[in-house]
């Protein structure tokens, strides 16, 4: 099976990119246009259900998309990469590195869920589980994200393109495995260099719970804060995010401390 994709950039350092539940590949804003394609060469892959590959069936999970995703690098000749997973997509990329750990360089994870089971009370299983068949489900879910801080229209152009570009059942199957799914003894200890991004007003993925998360799972793992945006700083703040993301992606000597 040949995978579509899309590539920015022809560097040598390899980056796999994974978006997250309510985008594609191209449902990263303007981030692409200000990433270094002298240095680095990013494929940007859709799920299955999604994007360029909405039609294409599957079982809707992060193991699937691991699959998916070491496929892709294959076809694509890369015989190691790095990793960026955006929220859903930073939960995949953690499935990624257990399946392949000696393919993988460093691991960047955009506000990215957490390798353990995702938590939540009644109030939040409705929302989230409700939001496949649920348009005002969606729209709340990325306004709690961002902070209530974004526009009506952005929060609308977001919505409407979710329902567009993904059918109802893969949208419904990802949330119900990325919620659910346990990694932690799959990844817990791997050194692999590992920094994670969250938007200072992002109201549920904090830097606080990923101090409680990735830091105790990778030993060589660093928070840093994006100010001035919420869970989509692709959207948000897509100049800073790109320096930020390739100054930890830049070939040099791997981060070795924690973040306080």
């Amino acid at each position: 099976m040949t995978i579509p994709h899309r590539l920015v950039g022809t560097g040598a350092h390899k980056v796999l990119v994974l978006h997250d539940w309510f985008g594609t590949s191209a449902g990263w804003g303007p981030f692409p246009d200000y990433l270094d394609g002298s240095a680095f060469c990013y494929a940007f892959l859709d799920y299955r259900g999604y994007g360029e590959r909405k039609d294409v069936p599957g079982a809707y999970t992060l193991a699937e998309i691991a699959d998916d995703a070491l496929a892709l690098a294959d076809q694509l000749g890369w015989p190691e990469f790095s990793l960026v997973g955006h929220s859903m997509g930073g939960k995949a990329v953690q499935q990624v590195l257990a399946r392949a750990p000696h393919r993988v360089r460093k691991l960047a994870g955009l506000a990215p869920v957490p390798a353990g089971p995702y938590p939540m009370d009644a109030e939040g299983e409705a929302l989230f589980y409700g939001a496949a068949e649920d348009r005002a489900k969606r729209y709340e879910i990325l306004d709690r994200v961002t902070g209530r801080r974004a526009g009506r229209v952005w929060l609308d152009r977001m919505v409407d393109s979710s329902l567009e570009l993904s059918t109802r059942e893969a949208f419904g199957g990802y949330v119900r495995d990325w919620t659910t799914a346990d990694l932690v003894d799959r990844i817990a200890g791997n050194p692999v260099p590992v920094r994670v991004f969250v938007g200072e007003h992002d109201l549920l993925l904090t830097a606080d719970a990923m101090r409680g998360t990735f830091l105790v799972h990778y030993p060589n793992a660093e928070v840093e804060q994006l100010p001035a945006s919420g869970h989509y700083p692709m959207h948000e703040t897509p100049v800073a995010l790109a320096a930020a993301l390739e100054s930890f992606l830049h070939p040099g000597p791997p981060a070795v401390t924690r973040a306080p």
